[in-house]
């Protein structure tokens, strides 16, 4: 079992930066890779990027490439995602989740134990 909590979502102009931590308790933290998801009114849930269990390989959604960054810290049992030059259309609930390893990293049907969500909101 794992249990996360996402944090750090707000309210932001287009153009700013907005870090979210994702802390994680339960299963040891190293020993399975995360992913950052999240989903707007009336869309369905998007990926947006994933990390390796060392933190050595990321993926990332087009998107978002080259405005978000993905990292974790094992040893304080947190991943983050850094996000800049944010845009109105980053808005949404964003979703940390556990990566079971039985699929691609872009599906949230491999994925598993996920966060409540935070919200992001960017205003133009």
């Amino acid at each position: 079992q794992v249990q996360l909590v996402e944090s750090g979502g707000g309210l932001v102009q287009a153009g700013g930066s907005l870090r979210l931590s994702c802390a994680a308790s339960g299963r040891t933290f190293s020993s399975y890779a995360m992913g950052w998801f999240r989903q707007a009114p009336g869309k369905e849930r998007e990926f947006v990027a994933h990390i390796s269990w060392s933190g050595g390989s990321t993926v990332y959604a087009d998107s978002v490439k080259g405005r978000f960054t993905i990292s974790r810290d094992n040893a304080k049992n947190t991943a983050f995602l850094q996000m800049n030059s944010l845009r109105p259309e980053d808005t949404a609930v964003y979703y940390c989740a556990v990566d079971r390893g039985v699929g691609v990293v872009t599906s949230p049907r491999v994925y598993e134990y996920w966060g409540q969500g935070t919200q992001v909101t960017v205003s133009s």
